[in-house]
């Protein structure tokens, strides 16, 4: 994929959990999210308050990230999925994806993420910030 190439960002009502399948497994995602359970990824799907999707300008608008969050508008936005599919990383595209999700929740919403070990450096450069004290409660399946 040329750099050069237009990326579209929009906030959309929906996504086809196929093009979500795709861009989880193509970004490395796939190896922690719940990929071959269809069900799941369309109930993760419609239980997002806002998808943000990065798309090429060209015919068939063909998706490459996607930023799934939970948020009440007001208060704070979780981003529950940052992915960009391996062949668009590097060229911008996870960051247009964190402007545009700042951009809809306006500068009154603070935004939280937990981020995988080899994107840490990733979220610094961007600007965010390290957090320490947070805590988990593993899921049992």
């Amino acid at each position: 994929m040329a750099e050069n190439s237009h990326v579209l960002y929009a906030r959309e009502a929906s996504l086809d959990t196929a093009q979500f399948r795709r861009v989880l497994a193509e970004s490395g995602l796939g190896e922690v999210r719940p990929v071959d359970d269809e069900a799941r990824l369309k109930a993760m799907l419609e239980g997002a308050d806002l998808i943000v999707t990065a798309r090429l300008d060209m015919e068939g608008k063909p998706l490459i990230g996607v930023a799934r969050c939970l948020t009440d508008f007001s208060w704070v936005c979780y981003i529950s999925d940052l992915a960009v599919s391996a062949k668009a990383q590097g060229l911008g595209i996870g960051k247009g994806l964190m402007d545009e999700v700042a951009r809809q929740l306006g500068p009154s919403v603070a935004i939280s993420l937990i981020s995988m070990p080899d994107a840490v450096g990733f979220y610094e450069r961007i600007g965010m910030k390290r957090m320490p004290d947070a805590f988990w409660i593993s899921r049992k399946r």
